[in-house]
């Protein structure tokens, strides 16, 4: 009978990883976030609170979907806002009317959203740390204090830009986007026998949402020239990877969901360029985007990507960052040709 990893003695899932390592080429410490970031996906989507959750962005491409072939680093999560917010959102899949009420419910999100994870999810995942014996630590952290830190002690570490952690970040929205129920295993499942590694059968939103909701962030890079925080290069690797896969072709043409991101966006994430002026997404997601940055955001860009590369983030050949940014403006050409063919953009 298979022995769950975690119930291994540490030397011995230390040759676990190391096994694997040498069957792969994985780096250990990449191997072993992985088996975290499962378990965090576990012990959340097993619990009646996984009917009000979905599972996004790039870990959930690389995870639910194989599309990109990458390290799963954070993983981003949204909480159904009707159940935060209710008498605010109600219960149907309509967003606010105004900016102002958009703002309304913002503040009323981040202001009820940390004692939501401190009430609710860090529980849950302490009692799965309890159940399962491990060692870790949670911490509320980020400005808004919307991300749970679960740290960890490593067996195996590398450059130090993926840090022995798994960041949970949420966010309240409502779930009208596509979803699905998709399983969810490690990536050192199936590659030794007597070992059971975590699994999980999580809602994962649909692939076109998350290929317009990196498109506008790369967007938002170009005309503002800078994003909060780091290891932000990830979202132009995901979309280069996105355009040779099956999904595509469908995202690019699905007019219906690049018009809900850009809706959201206008009243959730209102920033400004470089001349102080709003960036319209509606604009961007009809024959004008743009996700290829220049000057100062381009290198800046390529130093960030290169971390991702000194880190081994990516699996196999990674392109270089001249070859990616010809991907991305390919992307950027058949995204904006494809708004034009389909709605008459470009005016």
């Amino acid at each position: 009978m298979a022995e769950p990893f975690f119930s291994l003695h540490r030397q011995d899932q230390g040759e676990a990883l190391e096994a694997v390592r040498a069957l792969t080429g994985r780096p250990v410490h990449l191997l072993e976030k992985d088996v975290w970031v499962v378990w965090a996906l576990s012990a959340l989507f097993d619990t009646k609170l996984g009917k009000a959750l979905t599972f996004k962005g790039g870990t959930a491409l690389s995870k639910a979907f194989k599309v990109i072939d990458r390290l799963s680093e954070d993983i981003d999560l949204t909480y159904d806002i009707s159940h935060l917010i209710g008498e605010l959102a109600g219960n149907s899949d309509g967003l606010p009317i105004t900016r102002c009420q958009a703002s309304e419910w913002t503040s009323a999100v981040r202001q009820r959203l940390p004692t939501w994870i401190e009430s609710t999810i860090i529980p849950i995942l302490e009692s799965a740390m309890v159940k399962d014996r491990l060692s870790g630590r949670l911490e509320l952290v980020g400005e808004n204090r919307d991300k749970l830190l679960l740290s960890y002690p490593p067996i195996g570490l590398g450059t130090g830009y993926v840090a022995p952690a798994v960041v949970l970040k949420f966010g309240a929205h409502l779930t009208g986007e596509a979803h699905q129920m998709v399983p969810i295993t490690c990536d050192m499942n199936g590659h030794l026998s007597g070992i059971l590694f975590p699994s999980a059968h999580a809602q994962v939103m649909g692939v076109s949402c998350t290929f317009w909701e990196k498109a506008t962030t790369a967007h938002l890079y170009c005309l503002k020239g800078s994003l909060r925080g780091e290891r932000y290069a990830r979202h132009w690797y995901d979309l280069a990877a996105l355009s040779r896969s099956e999904f595509f072709e469908p995202a690019i043409r699905d007019r219906d969901v690049a018009v809900a991101v850009a809706r959201n966006k206008s009243l959730f994430s209102i920033e400004k360029d470089w001349n102080g002026e709003d960036i319209d997404y509606a604009r961007a997601v009809d024959g004008h985007l743009r996700i290829v940055p220049d000057g100062k955001a381009l290198t800046a860009l390529a130093t960030d990507y290169a971390a991702m590369i000194e880190d081994q983030v990516m699996l196999g050949d990674a392109p270089g960052f001249e070859t990616l940014m010809q991907t991305c403006r390919q992307v950027e050409a058949l995204a904006n040709h494809a708004a034009y063919t389909t709605t008459g953009g470009m005016a």
